[in-house]
């Protein structure tokens, strides 16, 4: 049986594969949180995504080529999630999509200042965040440049609130 898709539009057909709930929260993990491995995706998530919608989410990710899976060297029995090319080119949309929340919506300072820092970086900073990932999750090597890289900049910026707020109690 063929599938029936509701329209060619591409805003439709994209919302068709990450448009759930869950989809695009999981490819922001395994992004900004390098969270590789199921328990990792399922009980790190701030939103508390239940084992039976991750496990569902993820197949969908894998069908649909945004996310791999490979056995796990370093343990028999886990298997390690990486983004796909096309997994990564989704980050100027959680860039995009972030950013616009940063503006609009009232996020905590501890969680948006990843969205205010790449809204500012812009193109530029995406694509070497871009570059990062497909370092970690290709195995693609990249050119490195002096200093923190983009995701260790965006982490160490999210702690420095957290540090700062933890004191102010």
């Amino acid at each position: 049986m063929i599938e029936q898709k509701r329209s060619g539009c591409p805003i439709n057909l994209t919302l068709e594969v990450v448009g759930d709930k869950w989809s695009l929260l999981i490819v922001r993990d395994m992004m900004f949180g390098n969270r590789r491995h199921f328990r990792e995706l399922l009980t790190k998530s701030e939103e508390g995504i239940s084992s039976n919608i991750l496990a569902d989410r993820l197949k969908t990710l894998l069908d649909q080529g945004i996310v791999t899976w490979a056995d796990d060297p370093s343990h028999k029995q886990k298997g390690i999630y990486s983004l796909s090319e096309q997994g990564i080119e989704l980050l100027p949309v959680l860039a995009q999509m972030a950013g616009w929340g940063f503006k609009y919506l009232d996020v905590t300072e501890e969680l948006g200042i990843r969205a205010k820092l790449l809204s500012e970086g812009g193109p530029r900073m995406w694509a070497e965040f871009m570059d990062e990932l497909r370092e970690t999750h290709l195995g693609i090597r990249r050119k490195r440049k002096a200093g923190p890289s983009v995701g260790e900049r965006l982490q160490a910026a999210y702690e420095k609130v957290v540090a700062r707020k933890a004191k102010q109690g």
